[in-house]
């Protein structure tokens, strides 16, 4: 700490490079600290320190290094203490730019593996420090109270069990063990999706993911669909099961069907506690399907959807710049299908209707032969009979589907009932008369193997430039990927990590081509065994774990990608 403080009298009042000095590693108290990059200028992302303390000398009981889930889940509850306290303290200096500045990145709801805390045989931390300027010259007494004082306390308060409130810090580790060990159970009880009793859906807004917490209906099983979970903390869990195959969510407007259906988009994660969602859980394959007007699509077989375009255009190998609503809808199916997807959640309000049914009439007046698209509605059964995939469908508007469901949901004021029964007899009371275009297989799911040479990270001068613009937004090279319909992503830090996840597999795409599938396999094994860092080639704190799905996703619509013809 002398010698920190030593640098920081001599370079009081010179230029802000003059800051680059104090980049290396120090002993403060208990802990080791690393400044390890300093920031070139005031307005620039902030310096990048760390600090680490042994196990031993942390006192957290070893009941919290036992599993890859109870430690990500104590690294994640770390992160949120420090995120907390850094708050609290705001900015200490008036300087120029981002002076001042102690944050850490942190997650909201749901709780994924991060590398903001890393966990070996020691716990450290990474958080970013704006080293205070006045104008462009350094101010280093403000630098000695954030550096030698502030930052110090913040760990004190962070990496020490004897600080941190051990009843919370239990709840948050054993929830995420609870629904890591619930979502394992579902595939041998023949469900896909778990929604347990009490549980709240309803958001605060659309814009904010809190539970809304005044005039929330909880949640509340129909008696024919409940279920009990065991789950190691929380014990016997009572709630609504979703059996595997053709599940309908139907209803009224406004009763609560894309809420429910947004709630076991999200299953795939952990969440925190108080969330309202702790205990909902999904099978870890589950992917949002949609249309998606104007995306980019390459090498993708649609052709158990659609045949027979105008113009003889190969739909085995189709590729557009500018893809309609039901031609992105059936890319987005197959090539999920591709990469492993084992759940389809659809919403009629986000899907092109041409592309989920063709109802009698229409079939009378438009002949097959002229129709290139064979409906999903034909599809969905045979995708379950034929690959195991199952779906999960929001419907309001077609009383079609009724005839290819197994099980019909039916949302009033929130709450869910089971109306399979009534909904096949009104099948039966009233035929459809449509006649089935699918034939009796679904089709072949084709991997493609994409060249790796054609994702290109280059921008000008610059070597590789991978940015996350927001959740929503990817700049890669000279590329602006455009994720807002890839709707299970909820952090930033998950966008920039499939950036740096792309670019490691575009490598090793460049010296083996291997199928899509197959090569972000094998990466995600790797970041799984090691952690996030494998992906960077610098020490940070601002990755959080993408599912391979999305991955894929991003991959997927870049456009300029190219794929072997095989």
């Amino acid at each position: 700490m002398q010698r920190l403080r030593s640098i920081l009298k001599r370079i009081d009042g010179k230029g802000y490079k003059a800051y680059k000095d104090i980049k290396g590693t120090y002993r403060v108290g208990a802990f080791t600290m690393s400044v390890d990059h300093v920031q070139g200028d005031p307005f620039a992302s902030p310096s990048r320190l760390s600090a680490s303390i042994p196990i031993r000398d942390a006192g957290f009981p070893g009941e919290y290094f036992v599993s890859p889930i109870r430690k990500y889940a104590l690294g994640d509850f770390l992160t949120r203490r420090f995120d907390h306290l850094a708050s609290r303290i705001g900015r200490i200096t008036k300087g120029s730019g981002k002076s001042g500045l102690i944050a850490i990145d942190c997650g909201k709801q749901e709780i994924l593996p991060r590398n903001s805390v890393v966990i070996t045989d020691s716990i450290e931390i990474r958080f970013v420090v704006g080293l205070p300027a006045a104008g462009r010259r350094v101010l280093g007494r403000d630098a000695e109270l954030i550096l030698l004082e502030l930052v110090p306390r913040l760990l004190k308060e962070t990496l020490l069990y004897s600080s941190i409130d051990r009843d919370s810090l239990r709840k948050h580790v054993e929830i995420a063990e609870d629904q890591e060990v619930m979502r394992e159970q579902l595939a041998g009880l023949g469900l896909v999706a778990f929604v347990a009793n009490g549980s709240v859906l309803p958001r605060a807004s659309g814009v904010d993911p809190r539970p809304l917490l005044s005039g929330a209906v909880p949640f509340v099983s129909p008696k024919s669909l409940e279920v009990e979970i065991e789950a190691p903390n929380s014990g016997k869990v009572w709630g609504m099961g979703i059996p595997e195959g053709i599940t309908l969510i139907v209803g009224g407007g406004y009763h609560g069907k894309s809420t429910l259906l947004k709630c076991l988009e999200l299953g795939v994660y952990n969440h925190i506690p108080g969330d309202g969602r702790e205990l909902v859980v999904t099978v870890p394959g589950a992917i949002k399907i949609r249309s998606e007007d104007g995306r980019s699509i390459v090498g993708v077989d649609i052709s158990p959807f659609i045949r027979n375009l105008p113009g003889n255009k190969d739909t085995n190998f189709f590729s557009t710049t500018n893809a309609s609503g039901s031609t992105s809808q059936a890319a987005n199916i197959m090539e999920a299908l591709e990469v492993g997807a084992e759940l389809l959640l659809v919403d009629e309000d986000t899907s092109a209707t041409n592309f989920m049914i063709r109802d009698h009439r229409m079939q009378e007046l438009v002949s097959k032969d002229k129709e290139p698209i064979t409906p999903f509605i034909d599809k969905v059964r045979l995708l379950y009979n034929d690959y195991g995939v199952s779906t999960i469908l929001v419907m309001g508007g077609s009383g079609d589907y009724l005839d290819v469901a197994d099980t019909v949901i039916l949302m009033d004021n929130y709450l869910p009932r089971d109306v399979t029964g009534e909904a096949k007899a009104i099948a039966r009371k009233h035929p459809t008369n449509r006649k089935p275009e699918g034939g009796n297989k679904f089709g072949r799911v084709r991997e493609r193997v994409p060249e790796g040479h054609s994702i290109s990270a280059q921008k000008g001068s610059k070597k590789n430039k991978v940015e996350a613009k927001g959740v929503n937004s990817l700049l890669y090279g000279r590329n602006v990927v455009d994720l807002s319909c890839v709707e299970q992503l909820v952090d930033v830090a998950q966008t920039r990590a499939i950036g740096y996840s792309i670019l490691k597999w575009s490598e090793n795409q460049k010296k083996e081509p291997r199928s899509l599938r197959s090569g972000l396999k094998e990466i995600m094994e790797r970041v799984d065994r090691e952690g996030l860092d494998v992906l960077l080639l610098y020490k940070a704190g601002n990755l959080a774990r993408p599912r391979l799905l999305e991955i894929a996703a991003a991959i997927n619509r870049f456009r300029g990608l190219v794929i072997r013809k095989q």
